[in-house]
């Protein structure tokens, strides 16, 4: 079986320096807010380009912590809206409605499913504070067009950089394009942790300052506490194992790229839409490789049945789900039609030629069904 993704694989690459990294964190005696966390902080922000990165503990308090901040700063207040794309991952919604700002879902486009920027002005109103852009499955979205509509607005634009570390966009990396950016290093992403862990950047110091307050119960100081706070810290041992992966990052996105350009270049199937490979390939990191077929179930029950894994990202909308039942009443055709179609290819910096001969043998050999 071609697994979907062989995280032991991925991580064995880079045993020798991990291990070392986390006898080394075990035998310091230092196991939380230590001089790991500070030096992939350090390593982080230079790589992305930003003043300030936080460590946090996961992808989806880095968006709330984001956006808690802005309210604690006064920028946003309660009811005010945020702009998010509509078939985003649900933790991008989460993190607005957790903090009682309301989320406004706008579709996104069918060739690259990023947030359709020609959409955005005709829902902003005089509530809109923020615009939650999601470079979703790795493939950068930005543009002067959704820089130039924050201004006019006066718009603090938040990215969720949760699957897209290392593209860019006019050689500016995702996680510096906006007024701050959430990472997730949950295990699966480019960057992967193992167990939870999340990050934080921007040039804002201010909100820096709030942010690493915030999720420090509030309190830069012990027992002083500023803010209602809660705890989502990075621990010491996610921080020293992201530290070693992050010098490889680069690299491992140049495979996953070399994977994306065959399978762009030698899927033939009728059956299948392929990703738009961009022009500027810097522009993706191929997070997932997502394939569209109206028999979706069925071309993944076939390949299975010949060894090879696949998921599907996502599907239910979040508009969809029980959770939003005030929003299930909404239609988003765009989007409904992308979680009906979408199916995501094993792709790996692991992924050997061979695999990549197979997935591309056994999808050109699935028969047309129309």
């Amino acid at each position: 079986m071609i697994k979907f993704l062989d995280l032991q694989k991925i991580n064995l690459v880079h045993q020798q320096e991990i291990e070392e990294k986390l006898l080394s964190t075990f035998r310091s005696g230092w196991y939380l807010l230590g001089n790991e966390v500070k030096n992939f902080e350090i390593r982080l922000a230079k790589y992305i380009g930003s003043q300030y990165a936080i460590g946090v503990a996961n992808g989806l308090d880095a968006l709330r912590l984001i956006l808690r901040a802005y309210i604690e700063l006064g920028v946003f207040k309660k009811g005010d809206e945020i702009i998010v794309p509509a078939n985003t991952y649900i933790a991008s919604i989460l993190a607005i409605s957790d903090n009682n700002l309301v989320p406004v879902l706008v579709e996104p486009d069918i060739d690259t499913y990023n947030i359709d920027i020609s959409k955005i002005q005709e829902k902003i109103t005089s509530k809109t504070k923020g615009i939650l852009i999601v470079h979703l499955y790795g493939k950068i979205v930005f543009s002067e067009e959704l820089r130039n509509i924050a201004t006019k607005h006066n718009l603090k634009i938040i990215e969720d950089n949760a699957q897209a570390i290392g593209a860019e966009w006019n050689s500016i990396k995702s996680g510096n394009l906006g007024d701050a950016a959430g990472f997730s290093f949950y295990p699966g992403k480019n960057l992967g942790a193992l167990g939870d862990a999340g990050g934080i950047t921007t040039h804002d110091e201010s909100l820096a300052k709030c942010i690493r307050a915030l999720a420090n119960y509030g309190s830069h100081q012990k027992y002083i506490n500023i803010y209602q706070g809660l705890n989502s810290r990075l621990d010491e041992v996610q921080a020293a194992v992201l530290d070693v992966k992050l010098k490889y990052v680069d690299e491992e996105n140049q495979r996953r790229r070399e994977i994306a350009r065959r399978y762009s270049a030698e899927i033939n199937n009728p059956e299948i839409i392929l990703p738009e490979f961009p022009e500027n390939e810097h522009e993706h990191v191929w997070h997932l490789f997502v394939i569209r077929t109206k028999s979706r179930n069925d071309l993944q029950n076939y390949l299975s049945d010949n060894g090879i894994q696949t998921l599907i990202h996502y599907p239910i909308p979040t508009h969809k789900q029980a959770a939003y039942k005030d929003l299930n009443h909404l239609s988003y055709p765009v989007t409904e039609q992308i979680h009906d179609e979408v199916l995501s290819l094993p792709i790996s910096p692991v992924m050997t030629h061979e695999e990549a001969d197979k997935v591309i043998h056994i999808i050109n050999s699935y028969p047309n069904k129309f």
